[in-house]
């Protein structure tokens, strides 16, 4: 005799619907999630994507873009950012540059209403924290490379940076 339990088994387990899935691929893309899961009849079904660098820092940066309008120290960050293009060749023959590690949003202060960590004509000393950088919801503190004085800050409160970007001169 056969066993009507085993017999019962393929009925009972659902299939996996290939077109279910690539539906929920495209939920992802549209809504920029990083996974979905879904259950129904005993069938559970999650979709994941690994997100590249780029892809999370395009996202990051958006958040700060967002959130700029509404900050006071939004409106000097372009002028400070054609002020870069501007002065970075002659900044290089004043000093040292310091540049970004990362991708994020540059902070001159610990917390906001706070006094800034560095102003130009500062002394500074190696390892003293010039600025932060925020990415990915962490602050990571930018040190000086060397000791010496601030020559210029090239970046403004707020400011999203790239990777590589200069931030302060050091001479």
């Amino acid at each position: 005799m056969s066993n009507p339990k085993a017999s019962a088994d393929p009925v009972e387990t659902p299939s996996i619907d290939a077109r279910l899935v690539r539906k929920l691929a495209d939920i992802l893309k549209d809504t920029g999630l990083s996974e979905i899961e879904v259950e129904h009849a005993g069938l559970k079904i999650r979709v994941a994507r690994e997100l590249t660098v780029a892809a999370a820092a395009t996202t990051y940066v958006q958040a700060p873009q967002a959130y700029a309008p509404q900050a006071a120290p939004a409106p000097a960050a372009a002028p400070i950012t054609e002020a870069v293009a501007s002065a970075a060749p002659a900044a290089r023959a004043a000093g040292d540059l310091v540049k970004s590690p990362m991708v994020g949003t540059v902070y001159m202060s610990p917390q906001p209403g706070a006094d800034a960590f560095i102003k130009v004509g500062d002394t500074v000393a190696a390892g003293q924290t010039l600025l932060i950088v925020e990415a990915m919801k962490t602050m990571n503190p930018i040190s000086a490379p060397k000791a010496g004085k601030v020559v210029e800050i090239l970046v403004g409160d707020a400011q999203p940076v790239e990777f590589g970007e200069p931030l302060v001169v050091i001479e």
